[in-house]
């Protein structure tokens, strides 16, 4: 019987990596209205609040994204009379240690608008948390695909008064310095900073300071979160003094699941691509003329003689190929590859068959 093993060597081996995209839209609709929030739950914990696309009691429902908010201990908002004043700490603080880290003496970070950790400017002592589910994101979020779009007057405000941000430019912009990988930072459409977004992570983190008073002149006050326009804003758009009294009253006044309600209440639509990170290992299997000519199946043989098709001595030995297997070293079958259609295999025919074996 011919031998069934071959050794495939370094050159016989060839790695490759795909990224595969998609495009996740999620509009306002899904998080405020559609389902008369059946698909929003709540935690007796009170830490966050879970999204779903459908009702999250049906068995269809798929988890989106998770809201939270949270503040700083240093944060002026932080007081003993806030509503969940310390679960509000506790949630910026697990976030911190997770996306920013710690600095040379111990203490949690906070989280930085311009990702630049030295220094005490530009931080973030107030922030929305928006934690998306990876069976939206994947592997990660596609660096610039990320656009956010807020309502910054009534219920039925025009789509010219709507607030964009997006991550534009982190394709080659981007920051590395994360425990939890690379983050760019959120941009609206005048350029300000206003928040981060972690790629690997699936997490989008924006300042509080987005949102202002602005109810007292619209009248509107079933949905108190507004954001702010570009007059509310001091010259460079990286002062945490921009947080208006809106903002700081849902903060310190309503608990963690009221924010999220106002939140969502707001959000418009919301979309980025994310990716899958597709990994092959490519082998070249080699099968020369004067190899593979005889089946390892026991009935090719009859009385330790090879048994030609018709009985015919003239006729040269022959095979046909249906299945390739791949062994470790001490020949444990490790992966089996399929052919559509059998491959005759004879002494004046070789072959090269190439696997592909994807992770």
């Amino acid at each position: 019987m011919a031998q069934t093993f071959k050794t495939l060597r370094d050159a016989d081996r060839a790695t490759t990596r795909t990224l595969l995209h998609e495009m996740v839209p999620v509009t306002g609709t899904i998080a405020s209205g559609t389902y008369s929030d059946e698909n929003i739950k709540n935690y007796s914990h009170g830490m966050w609040q879970s999204v779903y696309d459908y009702p999250y009691l049906s068995g269809s429902a798929n988890h989106i994204f998770d809201l939270t908010v949270g503040y700083a201990a240093q944060s002026p908002l932080s007081s003993s009379a806030s509503s969940q004043n310390a679960k509000k700490i506790n949630v910026y603080n697990e976030m911190a240690q997770v996306l920013v880290g710690f600095d040379h003496t111990g203490n949690v970070r906070q989280f930085d608008r311009d990702g630049d950790l030295s220094g005490d400017t530009g931080k973030m002592n107030e922030a929305i948390f928006i934690c998306f589910a990876r069976l939206l994101t994947k592997d990660e979020i596609k660096k610039g695909s990320f656009s956010l779009t807020l309502a910054t007057g009534g219920v039925y405000s025009a789509p010219e008064d709507n607030l964009t941000i997006t991550d534009s430019g982190s394709t080659t912009d981007y920051r590395v310095n994360s425990p939890a990988g690379e983050y760019g930072v959120l941009y609206d459409d005048r350029g300000l900073r206003l928040g981060l977004l972690y790629y690997q992570a699936g997490v989008a983190v924006l300042t509080a300071s987005v949102f202002g008073n602005l109810a007292s002149t619209t009248g509107d006050t079933d949905n108190p979160l507004f954001c702010v326009t570009a007059s509310d804003y001091m010259t460079t758009g990286d002062d945490d003094d921009t947080t208006r009294s809106t903002i700081n009253h849902v903060l310190t006044g309503s608990e963690i699941s009221g924010a999220a309600n106002a939140f969502r209440n707001r959000l418009v639509s919301l979309e980025f691509q994310n990716t899958t990170e597709l990994n092959s290992s490519i082998y070249f299997c080699r099968a020369n003329h004067n190899e593979f000519n005889y089946s390892s199946n026991p009935t090719y043989l009859t009385g330790s003689k090879i048994r030609v098709k018709g009985d015919l001595a003239d006729l040269p030995p022959c095979a046909y190929i249906t299945t390739i297997g791949l062994y470790s070293p001490d020949r444990v079958l490790m992966a089996v590859a399929k052919l559509s259609d059998p491959i005759r295999k004879d002494p004046t025919r070789d072959f090269t068959l190439r696997v592909r074996l994807d992770y």
